[in-house]
């Protein structure tokens, strides 16, 4: 299986497949992550296509290792332009689909198949959600793109247009906000 950069050398070369693999690739996780931001399917889904047509029409020239950053960096510019347009710029929002992907449910529930796993796992997911969307949403944003679309510090740090620093403060503190929310749910294991 061809890498990130692999394909896009490839697509740059006139491998229209593999343009077409790059989308499959990261067509679900970053219109999850728009509708994370933008709290609405419709919009995210456009600037999902929006985005791979920014990368897969215009080519730009993408450092090795890069281009899950870049990608999300182009998606976050757009979702940003869109979200000033629209609603306070203040608010981030996990959806109840993504909150069921986040690490925290699959420590606890790793045993999927079971009935009482698969019930705990859901009730999880609700509680995580709704303690994500209590705490500061630079938090939950730095979260949600370590955690829940894998990036590196550097790359969150590109997306989010600040230092490595900042992205590990973000983390640290994200990560303190969200155990005393799920502690005040009952829920004390590390996070």
């Amino acid at each position: 299986m061809l890498n990130d950069d692999e394909l896009y050398k490839n697509y740059l070369e006139g491998n229209k497949a593999c343009g077409d693999e790059l989308m499959l690739r990261y067509a679900d996780s970053l219109t999850a992550y728009l509708n994370a931001f933008l709290k609405d399917m419709e919009d995210a889904e456009d600037l999902m296509l929006e985005t791979f047509t920014v990368i897969l029409v215009d080519k730009p020239k993408i450092g090795d290792g890069c281009f899950r950053a870049y990608l999300f960096k182009v998606a976050r510019h757009k979702a940003c332009r869109l979200w000033r347009k629209k609603v306070k710029q203040s608010e981030f929002f996990i959806s109840p689909e993504d909150a069921e992907r986040d690490d925290v449910m699959e420590s606890v529930a790793s045993d999927k198949g079971q009935p009482e796993n698969e019930f705990l796992r859901g009730e999880l997911g609700n509680t995580v959600r709704k303690c994500l969307n209590i705490i500061a949403p630079q938090y939950r944003e730095a979260l949600w793109l370590i955690y829940g679309t894998g990036l590196n510090y550097e790359q969150a740090a590109g997306v989010l247009g600040c230092s490595r620093k900042r992205v590990d403060n973000l983390l640290l503190n994200g990560r303190r906000a969200l155990k005393a929310e799920l502690a005040k749910e009952g829920i004390t294991y590390n996070v």
